[in-house]
């Protein structure tokens, strides 16, 4: 799969066929990660044989709605993006501007990551056949979302997605990536650019919804500019082992971010998240809560970053995360860190694993709440905080009946 055969098929002058051929040459230079390196500590990344993936674009019929249900009713655009082929592009709303390779995609891949921030992100550079570029434009303001869906449902496909979105100065805009996919192995690694201008207000949400036997391993990678916001939000509900690494760095002063996300763990799932808030930029402020519930055997990984750089005093920026063990038989690790080269600043971090809280569930036994209930509830108002933040009232609706649904399955009332 990761061979040096594929740096030899990209043959062409262009100046992203350049790029395209140096991200290769790097790729195939590092090789493939190993768990002993720090920032894939905890995962099963060795187990990961690219011999049974098979690099193609088949393309094929667009994904299931899930918890998108409803959605695309009333989106400023739509996309949908299956096993490497664009099935359809429909643009509902003035303001949004949208390319694929050779028709705007071209000049905006790269924008915020030029070069991949690991080993798939610079395969993703050099191998992505269907990279999708948004723009939206100066001072537009859309009320409906842009929704992206990406669907993979062919056995031993490997592929690689890439979205771009590009938030021109003063304007809002909620972007939305579904990621489906079906119980065949398969390995996705999609890469999102956010470029958020100045003063421009981006939300952005990850739907993940892969099947059993799918491995993810994705990138998000931000530039958010001066009085800027970006509000990102995370849901992963599925994948064999499913890891998101993602980026905000703040390089515009008055810049803000929020990163929020919300898992759900079963089986013998790894849910694996990276977080890297870079403060490049004085008077900044970053805000990341996540939280999480493991059942049955699955696995939970958070290690975060905060870093102050020298040049940045003034930034406030928080990182909390909370993990619910709801079997014996799960797992979870939580690695907050800071590194911070300028005093003037404010930082927290935060982080819990452990099994239902008892003094919560003892109050609501003691009102003559059922102990499965009670557990039940704990669990569900558990998650509230970090869904009431997701940029999406619809979806975070139908994110707390599939946790209802998850919950009513539970039998966590021995987890230690």
């Amino acid at each position: 799969m990761f061979s040096p055969e594929l740096v030899d098929a990209l043959d062409g002058s262009d100046a992203l066929t350049k790029r395209r051929r140096a991200a290769a040459e790097r790729a195939v230079a590092t090789g493939m990660p190993s768990f002993t390196e720090e920032v894939w500590r905890y995962t099963p990344i060795d187990d990961l044989d690219p011999a049974l993936y098979a690099f193609a674009a088949p393309g094929g019929a667009a994904g299931p709605a899930g918890l998108m249900d409803g959605v695309d009713d009333g989106a400023a655009a739509v996309v949908r993006i299956t096993n490497g082929a664009v099935v359809d592009i429909s643009v509902r709303a003035e303001g949004i501007r949208m390319g694929t390779l050779g028709d705007g995609a071209d000049d905006l891949v790269g924008t915020v990551a030029p070069e991949g921030p690991d080993v798939f992100g610079d395969w993703n550079l050099a191998l992505a056949t269907a990279p999708v570029a948004v723009s939206i434009d100066p001072k537009a303001v859309l009320t409906a979302p842009i929704v992206v869906h990406v669907h993979t449902d062919v056995e031993g496909l490997a592929w690689f997605p890439r979205l771009v979105v590009v938030a021109g100065r003063t304007s809002q805009a909620t972007v939305i990536e579904h990621h489906t996919g079906g119980d065949t192995p398969a390995l996705v690694c999609p890469l999102t650019e956010l470029s958020v201008g100045d003063g421009a207000h981006l939300g952005h949400l990850t739907v993940q919804e892969l099947g059993t036997g799918a491995w993810q391993i994705a990138n998000l990678c931000s530039d958010v500019g001066r009085d800027a916001n970006l509000r990102t939000g995370h849901v992963a509900m599925g994948g064999a082992y499913a890891r998101a690494r993602i980026g905000i760095d703040m390089t515009g002063r008055g810049g803000h971010s929020e990163i929020d996300a919300v898992y759900f763990g079963r089986g013998a799932s790894t849910l694996d998240f990276r977080t890297f808030q870079t403060h490049v930029a004085p008077h900044t402020t970053s805000d990341l809560l996540f939280k999480g519930a493991v059942d049955d055997h699955a696995r939970a990984v958070y290690t975060g970053l905060i870093r102050i750089e020298a040049d940045a005093p003034h930034v406030v920026a928080n990182q909390t995360n909370r993990n619910l063990k709801l079997s014996p038989n799960a797992w979870a690790e939580s690695v907050p860190n800071l590194e911070i080269e300028n005093s003037d600043v404010q930082c927290s971090h935060a982080s819990s694993i452990g099994p239902v809280d008892s003094d919560q569930r003892f109050y609501l036994e003691s009102r003559g709440v059922p102990t499965d209930v009670a557990e039940a509830l704990v669990v569900r108002g558990f998650f509230d905080e970090v869904l009431d933040a997701l940029p999406s009232e619809e979806i975070s609706a139908s994110v707390r009946q599939r946790i209802d649904e998850l919950v009513a399955d539970a039998d966590f009332a021995v987890a230690q």
